[in-house]
């Protein structure tokens, strides 16, 4: 199989500037069909600016980009008919109902009339929107206006969904309801290229993520692999006496062979661990010296530890796209 048949995007040394600014300096990128793909980067660091070159609303002033097989300047056309472009922002009418909305897109893409009100009820069944179907969407939840409106960015299944920021504002059982519905769309074969300000979102659903900053791809994997490559799991121990954390911290700097940090709570200290066998023992340790133990864990590196280690950068939502508002 040819890697333009496997791969829903190909970019290679993409490059965008406005004025003196480079947002873009040679990105790279192979996402693979039918999976969800991370794009995680801070302010300013470029993938704005990637993921509207590769939809097609900016072009790139040096590089090559392959959307579904087709260039992104050449044929432009022909990835617009094959994509979808979800922004963070709803784009449904407030003063129509949600069966409205989902009938007029239907039409304006060309639909009959009752086939686009076939296709209406199919979306508000599958989305949990029956209910509300006859309500003016001004009147909807957070979660509900969500879910219509990737529900109108699938009136034509696409082949490739770019969603920006999915769940922003969302309480946690609306959020699972959109990434249950993110799963189920590329359990069905869409490619979804993902920006999200959420890590726990990313680390949930991408197959593969890139880390984006200073305009270059600086890290590229699973999540897995990316925790894996800035460090090792850590030990945390709450005590039962606080007076007790200094000798404890002995004993585990001792047993780990490593630094121990004193935690802001009194009772808490936390030691780097790469073996879980190694820090049993040194939980051990403490016991078996006559320190009390409330808690203890051992924890892989977040995928916030991962981004902080990468860039520098606490993760946090962008404020401003990384381009000139031209």
């Amino acid at each position: 199989m040819s890697t333009s048949s496997t791969l829903a995007v190909e970019a290679s040394g993409l490059e965008k500037s406005f004025g003196t600014k480079r947002a873009v300096c040679g990105v790279d990128l192979a996402v693979r069909r039918g999976s969800v793909y991370g794009i995680l980067g801070p302010n300013g660091a470029g993938k704005t600016t990637t993921i509207r070159i590769l939809a097609t609303l900016v072009r790139p002033d040096a590089g090559e980009a392959r959307v579904l097989g087709h260039n992104v300047v050449r044929d432009a056309d022909a990835v617009r008919r094959a994509i979808s472009l979800t922004g963070q922002l709803a784009s449904v009418d407030e003063d129509l109902t949600g069966e409205e909305n989902l009938i007029l897109l239907g039409r304006l893409l060309g639909f009959p009339h009752k086939q686009a009100k076939a296709r209406a009820a199919e979306l508000l069944e599958a989305f949990g929107l029956v209910e509300a179907a006859g309500r003016l969407v001004k009147g909807y939840s957070g979660g509900m206006r969500r879910r219509l409106d990737i529900a109108a960015s699938i009136i034509v299944t696409p082949e490739l969904m770019f969603l920006d920021e999915p769940s922003t504002g969302l309480d946690p059982r609306s959020r699972n309801q959109v990434w249950d519905i993110v799963r189920a769309l590329a359990a069905g074969g869409t490619t979804i290229l993902l920006s999200t300000q959420y890590l726990d979102e990313a680390d949930q659903l991408a197959d593969g993520i890139a880390v984006i900053d200073h305009g270059r791809v600086i890290a590229e994997g699973t999540p897995g692999e990316l925790k894996a490559s800035v460090g090792t799991g850590a030990l945390h121990v709450r005590l039962l006496d606080a007076e007790q954390r200094a000798d404890a911290a002995g004993i585990l700097s001792r047993a780990l062979t490593a630094d121990v940090n004193l935690e802001a709570d009194a009772a808490a200290l936390s030691a780097p661990s790469a073996d879980a066998d190694l820090a049993a023992e040194a939980v051990g340790e403490l016991s078996r010296s006559g320190i009390g133990i409330a808690t203890f864990s051992v924890s892989q590196p977040t995928l916030d530890e991962v981004f902080l280690a990468l860039t520098a950068h606490p993760a946090k939502r962008d404020e401003a796209t990384d381009e000139s508002p031209e």
